[in-house]
């Protein structure tokens, strides 16, 4: 505690410190010198690329991924373009912007997820330079060309690509841009000397700082707050001037007395700062200026990179990383030398209550004249959430803790909050996990987002446990979408087993609320893990989310089975029509036998099918039988109850042609209605008789059948009625049809029945040589050689005619 302010620097009223965050677990021989670096907001992952000036195929660049602690996430060889920049979304996807426009986009443990252009003209005149930037729409990038045309898109999740308009003079790249985000608009920012430009969707627009040192004669960096508020310019005379982005205010200008361009410049202000002030680096030093002349200067021993945070600055280097922040203000009026604010005396007073010194009792007593208690213990409460060691926060909340002894109707709310959040910044901050998150952020970034960031690094344990800790509410999905995703990645582990890994997403997941089963035996599918998919869907309740997977996987009966299940009629018949489309007639109509309640559902619907469209015939024919063309409006008439006919048929014989229609209606027992459309369409008599015939054997129904053949004469022969008696195997039903074939077709019949006799009866009664020798031809030599004595004596009577 005594050395809370040991790396306090003053700057006009604040107080800036420079915070260790964490020793770097990297091993970078050369540090971060010919790297290009990308470090994400919010304490995200850090992406390095090495090696990426190299132009020789056998040395190829190494992608890398860190946590901001330094340890490794990913890492990869670069195989694909030039790249320009790399950059993270506010989801901590990378970013990858290639020489010619293409962007690459991974996850932070490098896995490939997509990649999109940033169009023809930036592929063909390449990229010179890039920036990737954040707006309320998303994640944005925008591009310059080697055209000195600037190309934006505003957010990468739904690319509408903008051309900004030319900027007039411009004769080679300009000596600093940034893109602004005002209104809701993204516009570019570009200094080409001492001349300042906006441009916008439709102009360029001059415009200049008020109050710019005169001395200067060109701009040379600038950098934009991270809110977009505020803007910061470095001219080749060393001044850095401060100012609304809108560049119609000006907040101070310093001379840092450096007048060579600087490697890197970042806005430095917390929220509610009443002092702008911006960080400036060069090689080997690091200034901060804000509103006074005064500077304050570190000395950096590696190269660095800064990286812009919502309340201060993060320095990375080859083996340390640091946050630079203004001192807040709770923390500046508790630990500043001789302060007397309520949050100091409360801190002494808990100080030598520890001593069991009677001091304690005066300070608390010097607190309650001014009536000012309940704000010393806000002002300890807010500092330990400003805190980064734990041993800083405990003393400041006991201290707080203390004074609400003394109390009685402080609320609780805010004291219990800080407590459970610096729990879990304090677990995220560890080094194993690398998030070093500020209070600040924190709740900038909400408990939800947070949760979702140590999911994807696959963090699964901790994110459980926060969720417990925080008892985030059932309703906001954040435990459910943690076990989904746990579950996900559960499935895809290739060393367990199925049995193995079900039974462990079943008991994690037994009491989880809202999640789908489907979604975790999707994934398990996609991964070649069929029977794990079929065993995962056994614990989806709903039979509407497993049918339509079991479906895609080939389990047709199972998927049936469970649609009947569930006793939904639609689900049912939406499976019947999928396996009428995938199996063949005869393997589908035995699988509906095996389910009479599918059978069932099948008949009724083509009933009422059927029904609706012998109801639109019906009203057809009544209207012709009624027309008389006396009149245009009678012609009228007919014509339009013809189109509703035509339409309906379409609409009810969707995904049926009428051969289909009558050979299903057959198949499933409906003879009544089959012939009432063959009545009502006209349907010839032949193609009638064969589909009828064959639906009735493909059944068995040879009771029916028989029935069938008696009811008229057949108008295409008996021949087919011992044909389909025969490829069903029932040659007994076969022969009550011979008798009825006609002479031509008398001998194929008997020799289908395996009627030898009768089918020589019906040749040598024929006499015909063809039929003879067919007969003759089928017969055996050792038992049927008195019939082949009479064949052949008739063959020759029938050769010599």
């Amino acid at each position: 505690m005594a050395f809370v302010t040991a790396n306090w620097n003053p700057l006009g009223e604040a107080f800036y410190r420079k915070i260790e965050l964490y020793e770097m677990g990297w091993n970078l021989k050369d540090g971060l010198r010919e790297c290009l670096v990308a470090a994400a907001p919010y304490g995200g992952p850090i992406s390095l690329l090495k090696g990426h000036n190299r132009r020789s195929p056998s040395a190829r660049p190494q992608l890398e991924i860190y946590s901001s602690s330094g340890l490794p996430l990913a890492s990869f060889p670069w195989k694909s373009g030039v790249v320009k920049q790399l950059g993270w979304t506010v989801s901590d996807d990378l970013l990858c912007v290639q020489e010619d426009g293409t962007v690459l986009v991974y996850d932070l443990l490098g896995g490939f997820k997509r990649h999109f252009s940033m169009g023809n003209e930036v592929s063909q005149s390449q990229v010179l330079e890039t920036k990737i930037f954040h707006s309320p729409y998303g994640t944005g990038v925008a591009i310059l060309t080697g055209a000195l045309r600037f190309t934006l898109a505003t957010n990468i999740d739904d690319i509408k690509l903008r051309r900004l308009p030319e900027v007039p003079g411009l004769q080679g790249a300009p000596s600093c841009w940034a893109v602004l985000t005002q209104d809701r608009q993204s516009k570019v920012l570009l200094a080409n000397g001492s001349h300042l430009f906006i441009l916008d969707n439709t102009a360029c627009t001059p415009v200049t700082p008020p109050g710019l040192s005169p001395q200067a004669s060109s701009i040379v960096h600038m950098c934009d707050s991270f809110s977009y508020k505020y803007l910061a310019l470095l001219t080749d005379s060393g001044h850095v001037w401060m100012g609304t982005s809108n560049l119609k205010e000006k907040l101070s200008e310093v001379d840092t007395k450096i007048k060579t361009p600087p490697k890197q410049m970042a806005w430095c202000r917390r929220p509610k700062s009443q002092q702008p002030s911006a960080v400036v680096m060069w090689d080997g030093l690091l200034i901060v200026v804000g509103e006074c002349k005064e500077t304050i200067q570190y000395h950096l021993d590696d190269d660095s990179i800064l990286v812009p945070e919502l309340d201060g600055v993060r320095i990375i280097s080859g083996t340390h990383h640091e946050l630079l922040q203004e001192v807040p203000g709770a923390c500046e009026e508790i630990f500043k030398i001789a302060s007397m604010a309520p949050g100091a005396l409360l801190l002494e007073a808990h100080k030598e209550y520890e001593k069991e010194s009677q001091k304690a009792d005066e300070y608390l007593r010097e607190i309650k004249e001014q009536s000012l208690l309940s704000e010393a213990v806000r002002q300890c409460v807010e500092a330990a959430g400003h805190e980064h060691e734990p041993e800083t926060q405990k003393t400041l909340l006991r201290a707080a803790s203390f004074g609400k002894c003394f109390l009685s109707n402080f609320p609780p709310e805010q004291f219990v909050s800080m407590c459970r959040d610096l729990r879990v910044l304090n677990a995220v901050r560890d080094y194993t996990v690398g998030i070093p998150l500020t209070h600040t952020q924190f709740k900038q970034m909400t408990v939800q987002v947070l949760i979702d960031r140590l999911v994807y690094r696959k963090l699964y344990p901790l994110a459980i446990e926060i969720c417990r800790y925080l008892k985030t509410p059932e309703y906001q999905g954040v435990m459910s979408r943690v076990l989904k995703h746990w579950a996900c990645y559960k499935v895809q582990q290739k060393e367990e087993s199925d049995e193995v890994i079900a039974k462990a997403v079943s008991v994690k997941l037994a009491d989880a609320a809202g999640i789908s089963y489907s979604e975790i035996a999707t994934k398990a599918y996609e991964s070649g893990r069929t029977e794990l998919a079929i065993k995962l869907l056994e614990f989806e309740p709903r039979s509407g989310e497993q049918v339509p997977l079991l479906l895609k996987i080939k389990k047709s009966p199972l998927a049936l089975s469970k649609a009947i299940e569930s006793g939904d009629t639609d689900l049912v018949y939406t499976v019947v029509m999928y396996l009428k489309n995938e199996l063949n007639r005869g393997d589908f109509f035995m699988m509906l036998r095996n389910q009479p309640v599918a059978l069932s559902l099948y008949k009724q619907r083509l009933e009422a099918r059927i029904a609706l469209l012998q109801s639109a015939v019906d009203e057809y024919y009544k209207a012709k039988n009624e027309f008389s063309a006396k009149t245009t409006e009678d012609e009228m008439r007919l014509l339009r109850f013809q189109r509703e006919l035509e339409e309906k048929k379409g609409e009810l014989l969707v995904g049926f042609s009428l051969h289909d229609t009558m050979t299903t209606l057959l198949s499933v027992g409906l003879h009544k209605q089959a012939e009432q459309l063959y009545k009502d369409f006209r349907v010839p008599d032949k193609r009638f008789w064969w589909l009828k015939l064959k639906s009735l054997a493909e059944k068995e129904d040879w009771e029916e059948l028989e029935k069938f053949g008696k009811s008229k004469k057949s108008p295409i022969g008996y021949l087919p009625f011992v044909e389909v008696c025969i490829k069903h195997h029932n040659k007994y039903e076969a022969k009550k049809y011979v008798s009825k074939v006609t002479p031509e077709q008398k001998v194929k019949a008997h020799l289908a029945v395996g009627d030898m006799e009768g089918a020589a009866e019906a040749a040598i009664e024929r006499r015909n040589e063809s039929e003879i020798s067919t007969v003759l031809s089928r017969c055996s030599a050792t038992t049927d050689h008195l019939l082949m004595e009479r064949l052949n004596r008739a063959k020759a009577t029938a050769v010599k005619k």
